[in-house]
């Protein structure tokens, strides 16, 4: 692998007690670009991204991260070595203010990252690094506010701090706007785009229109194989894309 690709797979595989979910998959993911996985439902893309952040073994196939063999590594130390997931449904403490959400993300720093009983006075270290992440995703003002009052599209701007307090790499969005009304929706696309500025993303996808004007290159699965890979314009014409998606319950379309 060059260092152009981040990421690659070569034939990743998974079974399901004689079920193929994921059927040889070839990945390449570019430096420094965004990357949609979409397909139909049942597809397999949630599958992809489970083997690729470790949450599930690989029954064939290689994963290499930065040229590295990752195939058989475990979560933590993938994510050490910065790739980070967040995930579809809102992974943070809700009963916690935004900034202490985001201060936990960030005592891996300090090497506390299971010490919840570490004095709040040991955490101010980190108060001025929390507050620029809630900066760069437009949460400052919401510092002190307890989580779960957030409005929903907030919350997932949150998501996206505490993933980013992590200093990935490569982030890897789990439909980053499911269940966004219209305003938010364009709030955390134009938030993605920001933080891709200084890193790639890999994200699943269903709002085809997030992904027609977000997204550098686009791979479509299909029945765990991969259907058709390019650009939005190129990958929205080809027939067999077209076909994949005939008669699917989604909710947007090509």
């Amino acid at each position: 692998m060059t260092e152009e690709f981040i990421l690659e797979t070569r034939q990743l595989t998974r079974e399901f007690k004689g079920f193929v979910a994921v059927d040889r998959v070839d990945l390449r993911i570019k430096r420094g670009t965004i990357h949609a996985l979409i397909g139909p439902n049942g597809a397999g893309k949630t599958t992809v991204f489970n083997l690729l952040t470790k949450f599930l073994a690989v029954s064939g196939g290689q994963i290499l991260y930065k040229g590295q063999d990752i195939t058989t590594h475990k979560a933590a130390d993938v994510a050490r070595m910065g790739m980070v997931r967040s995930f579809q449904i809102s992974a943070v403490f809700p009963h916690l203010s935004v900034l202490e959400n985001v201060r936990v993300g960030l005592q891996r720093k300090l090497g506390t990252s299971f010490h919840f009983w570490k004095s709040e006075r040991t955490l101010d270290v980190l108060n001025d690094r929390a507050m620029a992440l809630l900066d760069e995703v437009g949460l400052s003002r919401y510092a002190d506010t307890v989580t779960v009052e957030l409005p929903y599209g907030r919350k997932r701007a949150l998501e996206i701090a505490t993933t980013l307090a992590l200093d990935p790499e490569l982030m890897l969005l789990d439909e980053p706007t499911q269940g966004m009304g219209h305003e938010d929706v364009g709030r955390v696309v134009e938030l993605i785009r920001k933080v891709a500025a200084q890193r790639t993303v890999l994200m699943v996808e269903h709002n085809m229109h997030v992904v027609a004007n977000l997204c550098d290159t686009i791979t479509v699965l299909a029945r765990g194989s991969v259907l058709a890979e390019g650009p939005y314009d190129q990958v929205s014409r080809d027939p067999r894309v077209l076909e994949a998606y005939v008669g699917s319950t989604e909710e947007t379309h090509l």
